[in-house]
């Protein structure tokens, strides 16, 4: 019987490192979270329910749960549709070579190497001499853009050129205009790529945090909200909030999922 090699233990506890790094605390927070009502924030547990998931969409002492995420759904809506339509713009305008191509693309993903705090701390200073107050849905939205766009570009610009522009040609040979060529023959060819990249920009702006923290004015995203009550809110409720976010981010992952496999399979008959 062959012996495993030493690399091979040496890769699985790295491995199971990994996965205890990454899901244990998940674990811990998902267990805390399902105490009693006289549950604290360490364990041992006292008790089992769902008291404390419950008590996320009442008032707290400090700040609002519900009312932070309302504006971290409506912002991250908001960033993956103007992203997704951008990307798909940049992405058919970058199909062919033109003056300052290259000038355009560099500046565009130049805010991917920009430290994220200089990037929203350069936004606040903007509005500052513009004379324009700070808000999530205004400066917020710009910062985070800064964040999805130069992604959702690189990704289109790698789509487009996977593309087979012989489709378009026997569009264009039958009379089709542009616009018809597009929303009839490129768009359902590339519907799959779009859902991954509305889930991706999603995802971005809904957890971000630096980007938005010198420019979301006075109220608060999600993930600011969070940051700002952990000093404050000494209950599992806290815990409960985790898990279902953590619950609500799986769900929209096996929406992006099924959504990308049924198009894929509808795109190959």
């Amino acid at each position: 019987m062959n012996k495993r090699p030493l690399s091979f233990y040496i890769l699985a506890a790295f491995f199971g490192l990994f996965v205890l790094f990454l899901y244990g605390p998940m674990i811990t927070i998902f267990m805390l979270s399902l105490q009693g009502p006289q549950g604290t924030l360490t364990f041992p547990m006292r008790g089992f329910s769902f008291y404390w998931l419950g008590q996320v969409f009442q008032e707290q002492r400090v700040g609002n749960f519900v009312e932070a995420f309302q504006r971290s759904l409506l912002l991250g809506v908001s960033v993956m549709l103007l992203s997704v339509i951008v990307s798909v713009m940049a992405g058919l305008a970058f199909r062919d070579r033109f003056k300052g191509s290259n000038v355009i693309f560099y500046l565009t993903i130049s805010s991917l190497i920009v430290p994220s705090v200089l990037i929203s701390l350069g936004i606040g200073i903007a509005f500052q001499v513009l004379k324009i107050d700070t808000n999530w849905f205004s400066s917020g939205l710009g910062s985070h853009l800064t964040w999805t766009v130069p992604f959702a570009f690189l990704i289109m610009i790698g789509v487009f050129n996977r593309f087979n522009p012989s489709y378009e040609e026997a569009a264009r040979d039958l009379g089709a205009s542009n616009v018809k060529t597009f929303w009839e023959i490129v768009f359902p060819l590339i519907l799959a790529s779009l859902i991954g990249v509305g889930l991706l920009t999603f995802t971005l702006s809904y957890d971000e945090f630096t980007r938005t923290s010198l420019v979301s004015g006075q109220r608060n995203t999600l993930p600011l909200e969070i940051f700002g009550m952990t000093t404050n809110v000494t209950s599992p409720a806290l815990y409960a909030l985790g898990t279902l976010t953590t619950l609500f981010s799986f769900a929209m992952i096996a929406i992006g999922f099924f959504s990308f496999q049924f198009f894929s399979k509808r795109q190959q008959q």
